[in-house]
């Protein structure tokens, strides 16, 4: 199996990554960061061979080891991926050998996270002299992350395989406006379930984010802080969706370590603690997503493939009323634009950025 996906992926044409830092998508057409057309398969070809190398690992992670060594690099960190996804603890030194020597930051990125998924205590002294040597600072944040994941045992969970294993080619869509929203269940970053069903009777937004590493995330999160009192008075409720599992969901609200952030001012998980009054959800592999129009795996964004930031907004009867999906890493309404778009009851908008696919 694992061989036969890993031809399906170098027959793909990817959008490359951009020439300079190797950890951004660049729009082949465009030459910018992101992908403009909205009907791309780069995100749902990734989720699905990374879906197939994750189940062939379960069997025979040796060959799916043997995709580290692939002149494509896109074999290459997905093969990194799935063994860490798959906790294929017997991969380790192949990875350690990977997130060591391979030439494309994004692979050593990949490997990083798959050994911190691993709890590969057996490379935290690795780790830790990688980092303090690299000079990437995309790969250096992954590799603090690996090794602080492996220090506190939060190991990948059965949920995030399973999550991927159920992925189904079918489920990679776009919900229309004037359609019931599907409903879901996930747990938040605390480990509590939280269900859509909850929130029937209200106007509900979710925001899919990217990571813990987002300057434009924590400024969304800063933007529904101080606007907690004006969605409470229009009794609008709020999710926020992160398409990772649950220890690296909590890095984004200061329930795990403060990294060394390059865009980060000051340490915020103090703040974050006392002011986040929304539920911040896993959605792993990005399964919720795929369903939403998020598309999950989309395109890279320093060091790592994520969904399109997409937001979604649902009227009290569960009626979608916008679905606005992201073609670069800062395309979406602001907090404030979308909750602007509830009080109006006007639903249209567009990024002044927004890129627009080439014919």
């Amino acid at each position: 199996m694992a061989m036969t996906t890993f031809e399906r992926i170098r027959e793909h044409r990817f959008h490359p990554l951009d020439a300079e830092r190797r950890t951004f998508t660049v729009d082949r057409s465009l030459q910018v960061a992101g992908v403009a057309d909205l009907e791309d398969r780069d995100g749902s070809v990734r989720s699905l061979a990374l879906r197939d190398l994750v189940k062939a690992a379960g069997g025979d992670a040796d060959a799916v080891a043997q995709g580290l060594n692939d002149t494509d690099l896109h074999v290459r960190y997905l093969s990194a991926a799935a063994l860490g996804v798959a906790r294929a603890t017997s991969a380790s030194a192949a990875l350690e050998r990977a997130v060591a020597d391979d030439v494309e930051p994004i692979v050593r990125s990949y490997a990083a996270i798959a050994l911190g998924e691993l709890g590969s205590v057996r490379s935290l002294p690795l780790l830790r002299e990688l980092r303090a040597a690299e000079e990437h600072p995309d790969v250096r944040h992954q590799l603090e992350l690996a090794a602080a994941q492996i220090e506190v045992g939060a190991v990948a969970t059965d949920a995030q395989r399973d999550a991927f294993l159920a992925l189904r080619e079918e489920d990679f869509g776009q919900v229309q406006p004037g359609e019931r929203a599907p409903t879901f269940e996930l747990d938040d970053a605390l480990g509590r379930r939280w269900s859509l069903e909850d929130a029937r009777g209200q106007w509900l937004v979710l925001i899919w984010i990217f990571a813990d590493w987002c300057p434009v995330c924590h400024r969304e999160f800063a933007e529904l802080m101080a606007l907690r009192e004006a969605f409470e008075e229009a009794e609008v409720r709020v999710a926020t969706l992160e398409a990772h599992d649950r220890w690296r969901t909590s890095l984004m609200v200061g329930r795990a370590i403060q990294p060394e952030l390059w865009g980060s001012r000051e340490w915020f998980a103090e703040a974050y603690t006392e002011r986040i009054w929304w539920p911040h959800l896993s959605d792993r592999a990005g399964s919720i997503g795929a369903r939403y129009g998020a598309s999950p795996m989309a395109f890279a964004v320093h060091g790592e493939f994520v969904n399109r930031p997409t937001t979604v907004i649902i009227d009290p009867r569960g009626v979608v009323r916008l679905v606005y999906a992201g073609t670069f890493w800062g395309d979406r309404p602001s907090i404030e634009e979308t909750l602007a778009m509830i009080r109006e009851q006007s639903f249209a908008f567009e990024h002044p950025q927004r890129l627009e696919a080439s014919a």
